[in-house]
C-alpha cells in the first residue's frame, strides 16, 4: 500500500468530503453496523467484558439509537475525539460509564467498565479495583458511593492526574487512527 493519506488542513469541507468518502469506502451502505464498526477496528472476537465496551462506545456514537452509525453520526464522533473540549469529553465518558442511563455512576459500573477497556488496551499500572477506588476516593464528594454527573467533571477538571489518567485510558484516537488509514486492504 501506499503513503498513508494525510488530513487536508484546509478548512471544514475538505476534510469534510475525505470522510466522506472514507466513510463510504469502508461503509457502501452508509449505515455503519456494530458488526462492521468491530471489523472495521480489527476488534472481532474480544472477551465479554471487551464486547460490552465496544457496544456502549457503539451506541453512544449512535445517536438516534437505530442501530447504525449514519455519517453525521460518525462525523460527530470524530469531532468530539479531534476538537472537543475537555468538558464535552468528560460529559462523554459519563454517558459511557453510566451503563444503566440513571445518571449517576456507581462502582459497579465504573469497574466493569474499565474492566472492558483493560481487555482491550492491555497493559495499565493498575488494577480495575484500584482505579475504580481512586477515583471514588478523589471525587466523591459526598461519599454516597454515586458520581453525579457535576461530581464528575468538577472532580476530574480539578486534578490534573486523574484527568490524564482519564484521557489516556480512554483515549479513542487510536479508533480513529484506524479509520482514517483503513484497515481494510485495497483488492
Amino acid at each position: 500500500m501506499g503513503a498513508e493519506e494525510s488530513l487536508p488542513g484546509d478548512g471544514p469541507l475538505p476534510e469534510m468530503h475525505y470522510y466522506y468518502s472514507k466513510f463510504m469506502r469502508e461503509c457502501p451502505s452508509g449505515q455503519l453496523s456494530l458488526h462492521e464498526f468491530k471489523k472495521l477496528l480489527g476488534l472481532q472476537g474480544l472477551d465479554p467484558q471487551g464486547d460490552l465496551y465496544i457496544k456502549r462506545v457503539f451506541d453512544i456514537f449512535d445517536l438516534n439509537q437505530d442501530g447504525f452509525i449514519d455519517f453525521l453520526e460518525f462525523i460527530a464522533a470524530i469531532n468530539l475525539v479531534i476538537r472537543g473540549k475537555i468538558d464535552q469529553k468528560l460529559k462523554w465518558y459519563f454517558k459511557l460509564y453510566d451503563a444503566d442511563g440513571n445518571g449517576c455512576i456507581d462502582k459497579k459500573e465504573l469497574l466493569s467498565i474499565f474492566t472492558a477497556i483493560q481487555a482491550i488496551n492491555g497493559h495499565t499500572n493498575m488494577s480495575a479495583e484500584e482505579f475504580t477506588n481512586m477515583i471514588f476516593q478523589k471525587i466523591d464528594v459526598n461519599n454516597d458511593g454515586e458520581l453525579t454527573l457535576e461530581e464528575f467533571i468538577n472532580g476530574v477538571e480539578r486534578d490534573e492526574d486523574l484527568l490524564e489518567l482519564i484521557t489516556k485510558s480512554f483515549d479513542l484516537s487510536n479508533v480513529l487512527k484506524i479509520i482514517q488509514s483503513g484497515r481494510r486492504h485495497s483488492i
